[in-house]
């Protein structure tokens, strides 16, 4: 398989894995305040972006939006719109954390965390023509650190592994 195909296969498995998380996460009934989630497809930012580069994680994020909004058939909806700004915002934060530091992968998935809670929070707030929303941005502060960690460490790991066992048939060394 030459190079382009293999990168082309290996940005399609991370979508679909994107989009598979993203509908689980949304389905699942979780004990917190509403719009606060763990933050699952976010792992498969954190390892496409370490593994390609930022375009590519670009990519599975746009088709994870827009591929899990007409799945669930919520696209152009209000939801969707919060989603897709989060997401946004999120994409954004974690590549000038990587353009311009050398943060370590955890540190990063919080800065992601805090960035697509405030995503969120612009985009309801545009919405609803109202700053009083603006108030939900405590709580996503509070829980985009546990979170963060969390996706943070378990994209880490998927990332140690996948160096550890493709010896480099994926990712940088091979798909650029």
């Amino acid at each position: 398989m030459n190079k382009k195909t293999r990168k082309l296969v290996y940005i399609a498995m991370l979508t679909t894995l994107a989009v598979a998380l993203h509908t689980f996460e949304a389905s699942l009934a979780l004990p917190l305040p509403y719009g606060i989630k763990l933050g699952f497809a976010n792992i498969i930012s954190l390892v496409t972006i370490e593994l390609f580069s930022a375009k590519e994680m670009a990519v599975v994020n746009i088709l994870r939006v827009v591929l899990a909004g007409l799945l669930r058939g919520s696209i152009f909806s209000y939801t969707w719109f919060i989603s897709a700004g989060g997401v946004l915002l999120s994409s954004i934060a974690i590549m000038l954390v990587r353009k311009f530091t050398k943060l370590p992968m955890v540190s990063t998935s919080i800065v992601s965390a805090i960035g697509h809670g405030v995503g969120q929070i612009l985009v309801v707030v545009y919405i609803y023509q109202s700053w009083a929303m603006a108030t939900w941005i405590i709580a996503l502060f509070a829980t985009s650190i546990p979170t963060g960690i969390f996706t943070g460490i378990i994209a880490n790991t998927i990332v140690t592994y996948l160096s550890k066992y493709t010896k480099n048939k994926i990712g940088r060394a091979s798909c650029r």
